[in-house]
């Protein structure tokens, strides 16, 4: 879509939606015959749905809670319709069609108003191109939009043109990414959510096509597009989680540190790194066994330790678990033919399918990648999980591993249909099945842990799609380990979190091209700290040891603060259940009413009361915005007082951490653990920071 040129012919030949006749109402939904078929449309107290097409045969539950239709009146005719509900008001005219969303009088959006030499509209209002579906939206000047999932570069997405396609990214320095929702909203109150799985390219106001109109190309015969509207940010983010999907409060343990590398080769590194560990009293809850940790990598996945180096698996969980250690294991939905498994569901029928041939599609890996950095895979089968039978064989099998003690599962990869030649059981294929495949790896393994896990069921995905957020949590997948690939890590996480899920993690140092760099590493820790969950992981060693005593120690004395605020964590973490709010919030999102801090992208919110901003630079300089008020930054040895609504600047000391609160806040602490079974409840409260 982006090499459509506004001014060629392309567009001006473009078929543009005239509605032929008047409206019709039927149960409070009103149905206009267009030159391109019927179209339906409907009103809600929450704004308006268009439904273009026929509907898809699978909806794949990612919505919980449809917006009620609502008693609606028609005023149908010839050159307009004029659709009313409650406070709101639409009124569309025919040709070619084009609209305007009221309420109570107040327009919330409508069809741009960019108009061209030689046709009425730059964009087309509405058309549909080939099989696809082409929508126009007004954005105001300089309006900002914000969402769209995990993306690396500016929070607001004003100026970008955005594909809703997840991708085995291999990084956070592109466009591309792991999790992606097509979901966006302006902080002026309306937002754009499109019920799909197929891919939408979101041209949010990108110059090429019109800088003033936000462009939405839904990539399929039927598009299903939510036109919602709300008071504020924060009841946006409501809004949209109650359609989708509240996310559940993460068990207590999740939120303490988790450990993991790529990877520990056997049992004897992996037991001497979990010693060390308890011997530095460095904070640490989970310690994991990464793929190539416990699978043999020409065999895997098929649920069964590498014999070869793991002759006794119990023994060495209750090692572990001796030592206070939850244990996370790594999975992906790929069957290696090398495996007999891949034979067994294969002759089931319970594989991706190759339309050509008829037989299981064998998923060649793209070995580009591999080499020096990652082992190369082998030739492999992916699970369907739109077959009952294939689901519910993948969910079962996970339980000897959590009978065994496992607690956690790391679901990695989900991104691979790929090919339109790909077939799964209910007929979706390619891209059709592309995004939606993850959200159905990630319901099976969280539905896993639901049924087996003793200590309450959380997951570590990689890739993500709509109601992704239900099964908790994410993280962002293999940053570069330099100051850039920090800096987008934390705006993929805030992205994310703007998106509508809570709760995420980065890899903490890192997770390719490490050169060992100690302050990096430590500024690393300090931002994670102020995460919903924190794991330290990458290639090569990620215990703080490893980068020399003064990163040590400044290291521990970040994780000691990361447990000792576990109860401010946990009352986080319920308030984003319950609202939506992710943990950690950007500042548009926190401080809506100022609109100078929405700039600061790089800082945000951590929870209702601390506002965290991280060092993304070597030399400790930082330059931040503190809202209006008097605040106070948090173990600050000079005791000094900040005065809001300006900016300021620092140079930190590697110990220290740019954290403030508001002066007459009040922060719970708790105790200063090694681990959450030292204590019966994290909300216990030891202390306070009184500021």
């Amino acid at each position: 879509m982006s090499e459509f040129n506004v001014n060629s012919p392309q567009w001006n030949d473009m078929n543009q939606l005239i509605i032929m006749g008047k409206a019709n109402i039927s149960n409070n939904v009103v149905e206009f015959n267009t030159n391109e078929g019927m179209i339906r449309i409907s009103l809600s107290n929450v704004g308006v749905r268009f439904q273009l097409g026929k509907a898809r045969e699978h909806n794949y539950e990612m919505i919980k809670n449809e917006p009620q239709v609502i008693e609606t009146v028609l005023e149908s005719y010839d050159d307009k319709s004029i659709i009313s509900a409650g406070d709101y008001k639409l009124i569309i005219e025919h040709s070619p069609f084009n609209f305007v969303l009221t309420k109570l009088d107040k327009v919330i959006q409508s069809t741009p108003k960019d108009g061209h030499f030689v046709r009425q509209y730059r964009l087309p209002p509405l058309t549909k191109i080939e099989d696809k579906w082409f929508m126009s939206f007004e954005l105001g000047s300089s309006e900002p939009v914000y969402g769209l999932g995990e993306k690396w570069g500016k929070l607001d997405k004003r100026g970008q043109l955005i594909r809703s396609f997840n991708h085995d990214a291999l990084g956070v320095n592109a466009e591309i990414s792991y999790k992606n929702v097509p979901f966006a909203w302006s902080p002026s109150g309306w937002g754009l959510f499109v019920h799909t799985p197929a891919p939408v390219t979101h041209g949010v106001g990108f110059a090429p096509w019109s800088q003033r109109s936000y462009g939405l190309f839904v990539e399929d015969n039927y598009a299903d597009i939510f036109l919602l509207h709300a008071d504020s940010s924060a009841d946006m983010l409501d809004l949209y989680t109650h359609i989708t999907g509240k996310a559940p409060t993460p068990p207590d343990w999740s939120f303490g540190v988790i450990l993991s590398k790529a990877y520990y080769k056997d049992v004897p590194e992996l037991m001497s790194t979990a010693k060390a560990v308890r011997e530095h009293n460095m904070p640490c809850d989970v310690i994991t066994l990464d793929g190539r940790a416990w699978q043999d990598t020409d065999t895997r996945f098929a649920f069964e330790w590498d014999k070869s180096r793991y002759d006794n698996p119990a023994k060495v969980i209750n090692d572990l678990k001796a030592m206070n250690f939850k244990v996370c294991i790594w999975e992906y939905p790929m069957i290696s033919v090398e495996n007999d498994l891949f034979d067994t569901l294969d002759k089931k029928g319970w594989l991706i399918k190759d339309k050509r041939t008829g037989k299981s599609f064998q998923y060649d890996w793209d070995m580009s990648a591999f080499g020096e950095v990652l082992t190369p895979l082998p030739k492999s089968g992916i699970l369907d999980f739109t077959h009952p039978e294939a689901y519910e064989f993948w969910c079962e099998s996970h339980k000897p591993l959590f009978d065994l003690g496992i607690d956690m599962i790391k679901a990695d990869f989900g991104e691979q249909i790929e090919d339109e030649n790909m077939l799964a059981h209910n007929g979706e294929s390619g891209q059709a099945l592309h995004n939606i495949y993850t959200l159905l790896y990630n319901r099976c393994v969280y539905e896993a842990a639901q049924r087996y896990s003793k200590n309450g069921p959380f997951l570590f995905s990689r890739s993500a799609w709509i109601g992704s957020q239900n099964y908790p949590s994410q993280w962002g997948g293999d940053p570069q380990a330099d100051w850039g690939g920090l800096a987008a890590s934390i705006r993929g996480g805030l992205s994310w979190g703007l998106s509508g899920s809570p709760f995420y993690a980065t890899d903490v140092g890192g997770f390719y091209k490490d050169t060992r760099d100690a302050e990096l590493f430590v500024r690393w820790i300090q931002a994670s700290v102020f995460s919903a969950h924190m794991r330290l992981h990458g290639i090569g060693q990620r215990e703080p040891w490893a980068y020399g005593e003064a990163a040590e120690v400044c290291a521990n004395q970040a994780l000691k603060l990361r447990y000792k605020l576990l109860p401010y964590i946990q009352k986080t973490a319920q308030q984003a259940t319950a609202s939506g709010l992710p943990v950690q919030r950007a500042m548009v999102l926190a401080f809506p009413e100022d609109k100078a801090a929405w700039h600061f992208e790089d800082q945000y919110m951590f929870g209702d009361d601390l506002l965290v901003v991280p060092c993304l630079q070597p030399g400790g300089e930082v330059e931040f915005y503190l809202p209006e008020g008097n605040w106070k930054m948090m173990n600050d040895n000079q005791n000094r007082s900040f005065t809001g609504g300006k900016v300021h600047q620092l140079t930190l000391q590697l110990s220290e951490i740019a954290v403030f609160a508001l002066v007459g806040k009040t922060i719970p602490l708790g105790a200063e653990i090694e681990h959450t079974d030292e204590v019966d409840s994290i909300a216990t409260i030891t202390d306070y920071w009184t500021v």
